[in-house]
């Protein structure tokens, strides 16, 4: 069967999308995934996103990693799937969809889309490292030289060690530029690798660095490896509200595959 895909990218994190409102993948072919997200015999990407029809809101998003397993929630993946919704012509700057951590809104305005996220409540602060689950579990840390950190050799330490060993984590390494700027190099889990940037892991990134008083600030800067995000939120004392991932989405290309 021939499947006409579309390739976005967000800040170096890159999506294959499909528009499935037709039902025309199946969402239990694991290494029809595994094929589509291979960089030397499919398409490659990050993951694989599919756009669903939804009875009452603008569309599902259906998030699978490149390992084939489907994803928890995807940031830059949900921005990209903003954009695509809005190429499709189903939107036009505004977006109500659901995933799998609930629903979410996106806007999109001056080439840039903005996420707004779920709220981020019981983050918990160890000696030197803050977990804490922005869609995804994240576990974020502080590092002096972050340049020439091994990011897969520590990452997957981390990713597969204690207390992670049961449903893993995303590792996130952090920088602090200076109090509303932040370099990151996020250990992705499902990817099994470094990608040049995760939505969801920006954010953690954002609000741990908040909680901890390396910044007092609300809009955050997040240096990534493919490009920057900013984190916006609201503090309260319960936790985070109003978290929002800001950047740009892009099309790179569209085009067909057999399988």
């Amino acid at each position: 069967m021939t499947y006409t895909f579309y390739k976005y990218q967000g800040t170096g994190n890159d999506f294959i999308i499909i528009d499935n409102r037709h039902n025309l993948i199946s969402k239990n072919d694991t290494n029809l995934v595994k094929l589509f997200c291979d960089r030397r015999f499919g398409i490659g990407a990050d993951g694989l996103i599919l756009l669903e029809n939804h009875e009452s809101l603008d569309y599902k998003m259906v998030y699978f990693n490149s390992d084939g397993s489907e994803s928890t929630m995807c940031g830059n993946g949900g921005r990209c799937l903003a954009a695509f919704a809005k190429y499709l012509g189903i939107i036009d700057h505004e977006a109500k969809f659901q995933a799998i951590d609930g629903i979410h809104h996106a806007s999109i305005k001056d080439n840039l889309v903005i996420l707004e996220m779920q709220d981020v409540y019981g983050i918990q602060k160890f000696d030197n490292h803050v977990y804490l689950d922005t869609g995804s579990p994240h576990h974020v840390q502080l590092e002096d030289n972050l340049e020439d950190l091994d990011i897969i050799t520590k990452g997957s330490k981390i990713r597969y060690g204690e207390p992670y060993t049961e449903v893993g984590v995303n590792v996130n390494f952090v920088n602090k530029i200076n109090d509303s700027t932040f370099a990151v190099r996020t250990y992705e889990r499902g990817v099994e690798a470094e990608t040049l940037s995760c939505g969801t892991g920006v954010t953690a990134v954002a609000l741990a660095m908040n909680y901890i008083g390396e910044t007092e600030k609300n809009l955050i800067t997040l240096n990534t490896r493919g490009g920057d995000l900013q984190v916006s939120f609201e503090r309260d004392e319960k936790g985070y509200k109003k978290v929002c991932l800001i950047g740009p989405a892009k099309m790179v290309f569209k085009g067909t595959i057999e399988w």
